[in-house]
Parts: C-alpha cells; structure tokens; sequence
C-alpha cells in the first residue's frame, strides 16, 4: 500500500487512465445539499485565497496485469462519490464554456479532466466508468442529452445543480478552486493488499471523527501555533470541561453544540450534521463570530449545571434541576440555556427562575400521564424563548404553553383527572416511577423521606396475585374492578419498608401486621401516602375512590396548572395544517416547518419554501409523483411559472386553499403530515389590545424621528418592550426600554464575561464625572454586582406605554436625549482597554 498528498487536478488529468466504480459498490447518492456544501468549499479556498484544502482520501487498486484494457483501470474502493461529483462539476463547467463561446476552456476541460482523448477503444474514452444507470446520466450529460433521460438519476440532477450555479462571474473561481483541493491518494496492490480490511479500516466507526471534533478542528485548524494555543485554552478547554457528564465520564460537547444551534438558529440540526450546521453559521470568522465562542463558552457554564446538578450548590436550584434531568427532559436544554443566562444577567428572579423549572415538569409530568406524543416536545422548546416578555417572565412562559393546542397542549387538571384513575403508573420506566412517588410522597413534608432506599419498594394495596382471601372480604364486582382495571393505578399503590412480608395478604392483615414486635403494618407506617389507609379496615372501591381524591388534590399542588388568565386576543397559536381555519384573507405570523421556525407573512412564501425543503429531502417522490403534483423544468407547462432554487418551476397562480390543498398531498406523501404548523397573524382588533402589537407600533412611530445619530438606522421595529444598538465594542449596546412605567435611554454592558463587564463599568465609572458634564445631566449608574451585566442608564418615570397620550412623551424624550447619550458615552467607549 502506497499514500500519497497530492492535488485532485494531477490525479483526474493522468493520461490514459479510467477510474473504475466497481458493481459491489453503493450507488452514487449524493445530493444537492452535499454538492453545495462541497462547491461552497471549492469557492471559498479560492476567494479567500487559503492554499489548500482537504477533501479526504481516494482508495483505488490497480488491476495491472488482470486488464486487458488499452487504458489503465483504477478501481475505486473508498471515495467514490467525492470523485464522481468532481466529475459532474466538471462536465458543468465544460458545457458552460461550450454554450458560451469559450471553445480553448472547452477543449482543455474535455480533453484533460473527462475523456482519453487518443484512446480508440469507445468503452475507455470516459475517465469515468460508472455503472448502469449512473453511466448512461453521464454519458447524457456529457453529450447535452440530459432532458431525453427517462430516469430519475442524482448525476442528471446534481449537474443541473452545478449548471445553475455557474456564471461567468464565477468560472474561473471555480477553476481555480479545484486546482486547490487535495487529498491522500491511497494506491493498492492486488495480491498483496487486502482492499476490503482497509476499506472497513478506514470506515470504522473508531476512526470516524465526532461532531465536536470536526467543529474543535474547525476552529482551531487554520490558526497560528500561539493562538491555536490560545483559543484552545481559553474557549474550547472551558467547553469540554463544562459539557462533561461527570458520573458516566461522557463528553456531550456535540449534544451542548446541537442544543445551542438549536437555540441560535430555531432549528434543531440532525445528530450528524451539527458540524455542518456550525460550520454554515460561522462561515466568516469575524469579530461577531469571536464574540459568538465566547458565548458558547458562557453558556457552557450553564449546561453543565443541567447534566451535572450535583455540582449546584442551591439546594432548591439543585433539587428541580436533578429532577429534569432524571426525566431526562433534555428536549428543554435549548430553551433553559437562554433562561439561566438571563438569571445571570438579573432579567429574571431566583423565585421566578425555581417556578419555571417546576412549570416544565408540570408540562412534561401532565403530558405523560394524558400520554401526549413525546416528540412534540422538541418543537415546543425550540421555538418557546421566542414567546418570553422579560417585563413578566414567568406568565408570559406560562402563557405561552398553556395557549398550545392539540399536540402540544398543556392538560388541563380534567384531563388529568380522567386519566390518571385507570393509567397504569406501575409498569412504566423505574426513572418515571420513583420521580413520581419521591415527590409524592415528600410534598410539603417538614423530615425527607428518601423513597430510593432499596428498603422501600411499591405495594400493591390490591394484589397483583390475590389470595383468597380477598374474594371474601369485598364484593365480586370490587374484586373485578380491582382486578382488571385498578390494580396498577396509582390510588392502589403506595410505599412500604415491608413489601415481602405484606405480600398477597388480606387487607387487614396488611394493615395490622406486627410480626415479632417489627411493625409491618400500614398502621405503623410513617409515610404520607399510608396515612388513609391507616383510617380505614376494608379496602373496596368506595374507598379505592376516596383515595383517589386525596392523591389526586396532591397531584395538582405538586404538578400546577399556571393560574394565568387566557385574554381573547391571547388565544391564537400555531395549528397544524391539517387542522388549521381556512388561509383565505389570512396572514401568517410565522410557520413551523420540521423544527424551523420561519417569520414569514405570506402564504406564498411558505407554499415555495416548503416545496423547495421536499425537493432537498428526497427529489426522486417529488418528482415522480406526477398525479399528486406538478413540477417540471419548462415553464411553458404553467400559466404563470413560479422558478425554485433547483431550476425547477410550479405554478404560482394558485389561491391560498390550493395551495394548502397541494401542501396537505405533497406532506401526506412524504409522511410529513406532523411536520407543518402555521400561525396567523392577529386581527386588528385583537392586536389593538395586544402588548407585543402596541410594542411594535410604538418602534415603529419612533424610528424614524431619530435624528443626530445612525444608532438604530439599521435596527428593524420589534414585539420586544427593548431595541438595541451596538456600541463598537461586542457586548456594549445602546438600549431603548419602554414599559408601562417608564421609557428609558440605557449603556448595557453584557459581554459573555462578567469579569470584563464589570471592568469595562469601572472604566467607565472613572470618567463619571466627564461622562456627564459632556451630557448635562445626571446618570444611574448600576454595577450590579451579583449579575453578569451592568449598566448605565437615563429614565423618564411616570409614562405608559399603553396610554397612547404617553406616546409623544416618551418619544420626545428619547428622540432628544439619545444623541446626547452617545455623544457623552462614545469617546470614552472606544478608549476602553479590553
């Protein structure tokens, strides 16, 4: 076996040589996504002029003395669709070049990278032998046949992929980009080589690179020794130390990435593309891209409380967040990731912080005693921040999942009722179990009883296996009841020190069992769920029934409804399409496509996004399904032709209910029919008495009137009761604030370091004096030592936001003062020493 780094051009370029695709082989799958992602990096290694880059590794043997071919046979074992997608680029770039007059680029690309030029033999002509299908799409594309396939094959479509892409902008970026790539060309020899083992060798799971470790060499790969060092120490050590499940010795750092692109991006990415999803993000490593590591890096802090809440000093704190984890309620991480920062930063109180963590056990507790999907969690979480009002935290979160509907309903206490009495809470995952009695049993009790003692296990007050007893002491019909339908509900359940003894034993005898002085009885437990059964001598259904009153009365104390007030204007959400009012006259506020939150108005917009995200995910069903919908590449099959991103067109003359219509048949053919939510906007009616609409109108009026400063002349109007502007330094911005008791001009200094905050404030606070002379008034200033951020603030009292006689008022006042604001702030902001 030989390996060598060589560039991809002298490996395609080598004369009289046909690189063989095997029959055993996989079939060429590659996508328009994967051939994206790979003419992205092409492009990028060009334009940003970095050398070279790495494209992986070509395994191939040489059949030698085994070919009778007048050409040399390379078969490829390992690489194949990195090499026949180069290929089909090529071919792009050739028929380009072709179709636009270039016929030297032309001759050069089709002589040098696609055929043997003097080879005779027709079989060898091609560099290229693939197989079957896959051969004849290539010959299609390479003789400009490509619309008389009859056949769906990924060559045609990822060359019409590439053919779309190339300009005469870009031709020569494109050229020159290949020229960059490189890879390890690993020769075989037959005979002495086994291809097969390096082929597994090479593919195993061992060797395979994790998704943080692709994304810890992306950061680090392409800088100097001293700052790889640097950021190594400084960011990405903290990372991996914090997103370390200290009990099971696990690095979660891809799940803590996964969670945080999650939160950044309102899409959870797929398990293995959390890389590519990181690496789309934070393509330009810029000062914003800088600032976002250490934000990864803050956040880290947090997430390492919610896989290790042994590590939190709070007991309370420490409590509720061992609770979710043991319900392994990690769908809410994303969500909680964001809330915990917020803490940190003083938006939220350490009251507020607890109810909020216990209103997601309610939520995720109720939902699975109603046995709701658990999968509609992942959607709630990813898209809930975006509902929170940090004027009124904890309601407006409370508010947000009691208004979700259908799937994703909170249960109200009725719901549970009916379905707690006959749920088996028995024979569920120990993990459910024993949270369940824990809490249960321990509500409001003053001494902890520790319920995961190996002494105590469940009873069954009613036996599983009776003894026959039991068939004379309660009636046939209780007997039945208990036996086919109660026997593993929660009101026949309890804890006991004793559950050998007690056995399938009589009730009575359960009750008053007292063994050699031992106290086996309920009559001599302690625990509160014994204490009725300590009052009573019969165990039937009448007091099966009173029994189940008093846990159930628990039950809601310990898993709370919110006690919020549901205004009319605050009833709408988001409705699967399926179940959804007519779209006819109606807006949208947003859609929610397979864990994407997008903000979009029309229903246009949607209708195309979605078809687009259908063609990505299996082109070949959108395609061929020819009696559910149309879509071809001529325009001329539609009366007003609507283009895609693929090259394809639709018909886009088509009222809202078509289009949904078409949308409910595309997602009933790709079993997506859970994977589409729609939310309409509100109409004027409700939002006139709505506070995010008022917000929003209040921005909007005020913008314009700004004056004297470029601050916020890029900044959109927003449902927030707070717009932001940068300040020249990451973590420094100008902040208007409106309430119902005040407006306010304010200097937050937030950077995802408190050390520096606080730095950054003393700086600051050392030129109070100059600070304000140059504004000519007094200003609040506020450290805020317990809190990450601090701030420097100037206040109108006394103003509404929701009395609209307030308004010129408040506009007034921010109006005038903000180019005073920044004009005492900014000189000295940009002396700051960092």
């Amino acid at each position: 076996m030989k390996a060598n780094e060589l560039p991809i051009i002298n490996f395609l370029q080598s004369p009289n040589v046909q690189f063989v695709i095997p029959v055993y082989q996989r079939n060429y799958d590659w996508a328009n996504n994967e051939c994206k992602e790979l003419l992205n990096d092409i492009i990028a290694v060009e334009t940003a002029d970095r050398g070279t880059h790495f494209i992986g590794s070509i395994v191939f043997i040489h059949e030698g003395a085994y070919s009778t071919s007048e050409v040399k046979e390379l078969v490829i074992i390992d690489g194949q669709q990195r090499l026949t997608t180069i290929n089909i680029l090529y071919v792009a770039l050739y028929r380009f070049a072709k179709d636009n007059g270039m016929q030297q680029e032309a001759d050069m690309l089709h002589n040098m990278f696609l055929v043997n030029q003097y080879v005779q033999q027709e079989d060898s002509k091609l560099k290229l032998k693939q197989t079957d299908t896959n051969s004849l799409a290539f010959k299609a594309i390479m003789n400009n046949t490509e619309n008389e396939f009859n056949h769906y094959s990924n060559v045609i479509e990822n060359f019409n992929y590439f053919k779309s892409i190339i300009t005469s902008e870009n031709f020569n970026i494109i050229l020159n980009g290949l020229k960059r790539l490189i890879f390890v060309e690993v020769s075989l020899e037959r005979g002495k080589d086994d291809p097969q083992r390096i082929f597994e060798s090479l593919n195993s799971t061992g060797l395979d690179l994790s998704q943080s470790d692709l994304i810890r060499n992306y950061i680090l790969m392409d800088l100097d020794p001293k700052s790889q060092n640097k950021i190594f120490q400084q960011i990405w050590s903290p990372i991996e130390e914090n997103a370390r499940d200290v009990i099971k010795q696990k690095s979660l750092v891809s799940d803590y990435i996964r969670d945080y692109l999650t939160l950044r991006n309102k899409k959870i990415p797929n398990k293995n593309k959390v890389y590519l999803e990181f690496k789309k993000r934070y393509s330009v490593k810029d000062e914003e891209y800088h600032q976002e590591l250490e934000n990864i890096k803050s956040l880290s802090v947090h997430y390492k409380k919610f896989i290790n809440p042994s590590s939190i000093h709070d007991i309370k704190l420490r409590t509720e967040l061992n609770y979710i984890s043991r319900l392994e309620i990690n769908v809410a991480f994303p969500f909680l990731l964001q809330v915990f920062e917020d803490a940190e930063n003083g938006l939220v109180s350490y009251e507020d912080l607890i109810k909020i963590l216990k209103l997601i056990q309610s939520y995720v507790w109720r939902r699975f005693v109603v046995g709701l999907a658990t999968n509609a969690l992942n959607k709630i979480f990813m898209t809930l921040y975006s509902e929170v009002d940090t004027e009124d935290y904890y309601d407006s979160i409370a508010l947000a999942l009691i208004k979700k509907r259908g799937s994703a309903k909170f249960p109200t206490d009725e719901d549970l009722k009916t379905a707690l009495k006959d749920k088996d809470l028995y024979n569920i995952q120990s993990k459910n179990r024993n949270y369940m009695f824990e809490l249960l049993e321990n509500f409001n009790n003053r001494e902890y009883v520790d319920t995961s003692n190996d002494k105590i296990t469940i009873e069954h007050i009613f036996p599983q296996n009776p003894n026959e007893a039991w068939s004379r002491d309660i009636t046939p019909d209780d007997y039945f009841q208990f036996k086919e339908k109660y026997v593993n509900t929660i009101a026949n359940l309890t804890l006991s020190g004793n559950n050998g003894a007690l056995g399938n034993k009589s009730f009575l005898d359960k009750k008053k069992m007292n063994n050699q002085g031992s106290e086996q009885g309920y009559s001599y437990s302690r625990l509160w769920l014994n204490d009725y059964l300590r009052t009573i001598d019969n165990w039937n259904i009448n007091n099966y029934n009173q029994r189940f009153d008093l846990i159930y009365e628990r039950f809601l104390k310990i898993w709370e409804y919110p006690d919020i007030e549901v205004l009319v204007d605050e009833s709408g959400d988001e409705q699967n399409i399926f179940n959804a009012e007519s779209p006819t006259h109606k807006k949208l506020e947003y859609f929610i496509f397979e864990n994407t939150r997008i903000e979009e108005e029309y229903i246009s917009q949607m209708y195309i996004y979605v078809i687009e995200k259908l063609y990505e995910k299996n082109p070949q069903l959108l395609l061929e399904a020819k009696d559910t919908f149309k879509i071809t590449r001529d325009p001329n099959d539609f009366r007003f032709a609507q283009e895609l991103n693929n090259g394809y067109f639709v018909e886009s003359n088509l009222d809202s209910n078509s289009k949904f219509s078409s949308l409910k048949r595309l997602l009933s053919l790709f079993e997506l029919e859970d994977e589409l939510a729609v939310k309409y906007q509100d109409s004027e009616k409700k939002n006139s008495q709505n506070r995010f609409f008022v917000r929003k109108e209040f921005w909007k009026q005020l913008l314009p009137q700004i004056e004297k400063t470029d601050l916020f002349s890029k900044v959109n109007p927003s449902k927030d009761h707070w717009l932001s502007a940068g300040a020249g330094i990451s973590g420094l911005n100008y902040n208007f604030v409106i309430t119902s008791k005040y407006a306010r001009i304010e200097l937050a200094i937030g950077s995802s370091s408190k050390e520096n905050n606080k730095k950054y404030f003393k700086q600051l606070y050392n030129q109070k004096e100059a600070i304000e002379s140059r504004f000519e008034d007094i200003l609040v200033w506020e450290e805020l030592p317990e809190n990450k951020m601090s701030r420097i603030k100037f206040q109108l009292d006394d103003v509404n936001l929701f009395d609209k006689e307030d308004w010129s008022k408040m506009n007034q006042f921010l109006v005038t003062y903000l180019p005073k604001f920044e004009l005492a702030m900014q000189p000295l902001i940009k002396k700051i020493r960092r």
